[in-house]
């Protein structure tokens, strides 16, 4: 009901956010997988320090991170610049800067659910497929990687979810241009200040908690199919 009832420029904020967050878990992936796999399975100096870096944007005021991110991706900013002059890639004032400010907000959640995935399998199982002659690689993609699949797809879940209600960082960094910057919070803040605008405020916050809850339900659902995986193994 409620989404048959979006207006033209609902629909173009809802779609604008599914984009932003959609390329923002795509690109942070790699990344979170990497930091997950090194905080679960390495053990070296600083690896506290690490770890309380990649969990920062939890605990830091959204705005703070989005004025970091200013610092290091605006465009008098040494990264920022880089960018801009090698590869064309601009993030002030545009959606790939929203991306950006999402993935940020997004990599701490994922991070830990595939930490926890990766820490939960059964190493005997890796051993044992390295005693019958599989290598590294192929113990990683036949024993590893099964196994923490369902948690590794949770974590994206929680990310998708975690970014498509990005807010804070967001309009610190990339501004709130119509069109081009405002997702889906964006445009329920600025309908907020509108007078008379209470039925849009309550469509687009109704649709916020339907992605919300479902995108939770869903995580909730991989997390325990892959407890349950892991029992059967076990037995």
């Amino acid at each position: 009901m409620a989404v048959e009832g979006l207006s033209p420029e609902e629909w173009e904020v809802l779609l604008l956010s599914l984009k932003v967050s959609s390329v923002a878990i795509a690109a942070i992936m790699p990344v979170a997988f990497a930091l997950a796999w090194i905080l679960a399975r390495w053990r070296f100096p600083g690896k506290v320090l690490l770890d309380a870096v990649v969990h920062l944007p939890l605990v830091l005021p959204p705005v703070v991170t989005g004025w970091l991110l200013l610092l290091t991706f605006g465009t008098n900013a040494p990264v920022g610049r880089f960018l801009s002059e090698t590869v064309g890639l601009t993030f002030l004032f545009r959606w790939t800067g929203a991306a950006l400010a999402a993935a940020v907000m997004a990599l701490p959640l994922m991070v830990r659910a595939m930490r926890l995935s990766l820490e939960t399998v059964d190493r005997r199982l890796e051993n044992a497929a390295r005693t019958l002659g599989a290598g590294p690689w192929r113990t990683f993609f036949s024993v590893t990687l099964p196994l923490a699949t369902p948690g590794i797809m949770a974590g994206l879940v929680l990310g998708l979810a975690r970014s498509t209600g990005e807010f804070g960082a967001t309009i610190t960094f990339a501004s709130n241009i119509p069109g081009e910057t405002q997702t889906l919070p964006l445009a329920i803040y600025s309908a907020l200040q509108l007078p008379g605008s209470e039925w849009q405020v309550a469509r687009l916050a109704g649709l916020s908690v339907l992605l919300s809850v479902s995108a939770l339900a869903l995580s909730e659902w991989l997390s325990r199919r892959n407890g349950q995986g892991k029992d059967r193994h076990v037995l």
